[in-house]
């Protein structure tokens, strides 16, 4: 058994988020923001889109093994286009029997997957900057947190005490993991060899899972404090001016600005600065690895990174000088 932090598992269960239409109690905030997005970008209609319809099975090549415990999006997409084609038209065949037919964009895909496969690893890499990008380093913080929240659990208190409080929907009986709310079932027999815990903010409210042998299982679960992940996150007690004296007043301003990801013109709007100064600001900001730019149709978003949340959350410390001698 082991944790994996793995990308895919946040842009499926997403786009399945976003092609609800609902508005989620925790990710309203960020579907808002993203819909529009995606609208202009025509990926509200794409072969990912029919790929993960809003409810049912989605297929399993689009979560390949994770090659470590925190595998990268380039080796994922790898790991996609790498999928055998007879898996591919398995996937699809099952994906057709459930949602009663396969959209012109999946059929492209059974026809010739070696191609489309390509295609479609393009299409996740310009979902992934629209919807993901800006906001990974803060999920990306709620993931880490959970596999070590987990892991100490198991490593104190055993594997029994971590499945029993995984989720409401798993359970350890003493001989083995039950997932009594799956509708197929998962007998040890047929399931590869180990376990594979993911945790994601967007699965949810039940988990998912992957089971394709020879492959081990995913067991891809809702990670803790997701239901914190888009509340506005205060910035200490004069963080900003200390900031300010170091970044100055402009620069700080902007990294207080971006709560929430947003362009030049937006961010010249909210603050009252000129566009061209925000556009200055920003790339020294950049350069300096405090904010990460995204290319959102004919703009571009800006995000904090984690090293600004972390200068921003840091309590302003009693000032000090150097002694002279």
């Amino acid at each position: 058994m082991r944790f994996c932090v793995s990308p895919m598992w946040e842009v499926g269960p997403s786009m399945r988020l976003l092609r609800s239409g609902a508005v989620h109690p925790v990710h309203g905030p960020w579907a808002e923001q993203v819909r529009p997005r995606l609208a202009a970008a025509g990926l509200d209609g794409g072969l990912l889109a029919e790929l993960v319809p809003p409810r049912g099975y989605v297929p399993d090549f689009l979560n390949p093994v994770p090659s470590g415990p925190a595998p990268t999006r380039a080796e994922e997409l790898a790991g996609i286009r790498a999928a055998p084609e007879a898996d591919v038209r398995r996937d699809l065949d099952r994906l057709r029997a459930e949602q009663g037919a396969l959209g012109s964009r999946a059929r492209g895909l059974y026809a010739d997957p070696r191609a489309q496969l390509v295609r479609l690893t393009e299409e996740i890499e310009a979902y992934w900057e629209l919807a993901l990008a800006p906001y990974w380093a803060r999920i990306r913080a709620v993931l880490d947190a959970d596999v070590f929240h987990r892991a100490r659990q198991a490593a104190e208190y055993g594997t029994a005490r971590l499945f029993d409080e995984l989720h409401p929907a798993v359970g350890w009986n003493g001989t083995g993991l039950r997932l009594p709310r799956r509708l197929r079932p998962l007998p040890a027999g047929a399931s590869g060899a180990g376990l594979l815990l993911i945790p994601s903010v967007f699965t949810g409210p039940v988990p998912f899972t992957r089971v394709t042998p020879p492959d081990p299982p995913q067991l891809a679960y809702p990670a803790r404090g997701t239901g914190s992940l888009w509340e506005r996150r205060p910035v200490a007690a004069g963080g900003t001016a200390a900031l300010a004296a170091v970044l100055g007043r402009s620069r700080a301003l902007l990294l207080a600005e971006l709560e929430t990801p947003a362009s030049t013109t937006e961010l010249a709007r909210r603050t009252a600065l000129s566009a061209p100064g925000v556009s200055q600001c920003l790339r020294a900001l950049h350069g300096a690895g405090l904010v990460s730019a995204h290319r959102a149709g004919r703009s571009v978003l800006y995000a904090r990174t984690a090293a600004a949340e972390n200068l921003l959350a840091a309590p302003a410390g009693p000032g000090w000088l150097p002694a002279h001698g």
